[in-house]
């Protein structure tokens, strides 16, 4: 095990807003390690209290310290500063959670000595339940990418892929939970004017979106066979359907996905780094 410099900390978390904050949480019940082998970096004083007080035991800083590794969780217009702060401590490799940075960008402010991934989470993450790529840098090894995937496993799933595929991933996964709240608004619309109550159409329609997100987790079944078995002939389902095809849902989807992708695109050719809105 590589340590910084003889601190014992495993792991430095560089900015302690949500997504950090999730990870921690994460990485704590999994016991991954225990607190006081972590530390947190975060410049809002407020912020590091109230970290401070929920995890007993954890270095909180307002700089960042030695460690085995980091994880750089701040704002996109942060991580340069973020970056040559933490080269500083001689801390051997990184892991990039900052959407629209690119390997190279990392790579230089970081220096030659650190070993870096890229990952593209999403919101779910805050629940244990995100959806997160890595792709490795330069120098990173098969190391630094399982070194990277057992972080982000303590939130939820990991997959490799290469750089050039973290802008469709922003695209489907980064975006996608927002297209699912949409979904989720319509659908809550739907039972009002249907005639349903709102908070019963609002229960409903949550309760549905978790049940068929973990029947299509659980069962082995793709998601075409899961809608044909609940798809009756001349049924209501198929009605509905119907409906959703002659107003080109699936299309739309389609579209969705592609107008995030080449957005996540754009910002990263940009003058500066932006996160996906």
């Amino acid at each position: 095990m590589e340590h910084g410099s003889g601190v014992g900390i495993r792991l430095t978390v560089v900015g302690g807003g949500r997504m950090g904050e999730a990870l921690v949480a994460g990485l704590l019940g999994a016991g991954w390690a225990p607190a006081a082998e972590m530390a947190v970096v975060e410049k809002v004083a407020g912020r590091r209290q109230e970290l401070e007080e929920r995890f007993a035991g954890l270095t909180v800083s307002a700089q960042p310290v030695a460690a085995d590794g980091a994880v750089l969780a701040v704002k996109p217009d942060d991580v340069e500063a973020a970056c040559r702060a933490l080269a500083a401590t001689g801390t051997p490799r990184a892991l990039s959670i900052a959407a629209g940075v690119a390997l190279p960008s990392l790579e230089r402010w970081l220096g030659p000595g650190v070993r870096v991934v890229r990952a593209m989470p999403n919101t779910p993450a805050l629940v244990g339940a995100g959806a997160s790529a890595v792709a490795a840098g330069s120098t990173a090894t098969d190391d630094d990418l399982a070194w990277a995937e057992g972080l982000l496993s303590a939130v939820g799933t990991v997959v490799r892929v290469p750089e050039h595929l973290l802008d469709a991933v922003t695209g489907l996964s980064g975006s996608g939970p927002a297209y699912v709240f949409l979904v989720a608004e319509a659908l809550v619309e739907g039972g009002v004017l249907a005639g349903l109550p709102r908070p019963t159409a609002s229960a409903l329609a949550v309760q549905t979106l978790l049940g068929s997100a973990r029947l299509l987790a659980e069962s082995g079944q793709g998601p075409e066979a899961l809608r044909a078995a609940v798809t009756s002939p001349g049924g209501t389902t198929a009605a509905g359907l119907r409906a959703l095809e002659e107003r080109a849902v699936r299309a739309a989807f389609l579209e969705a996905v592609q107008a995030a992708t080449e957005r996540s695109r754009q910002l990263g050719r940009g003058p500066g780094p932006s996160a996906p809105q």
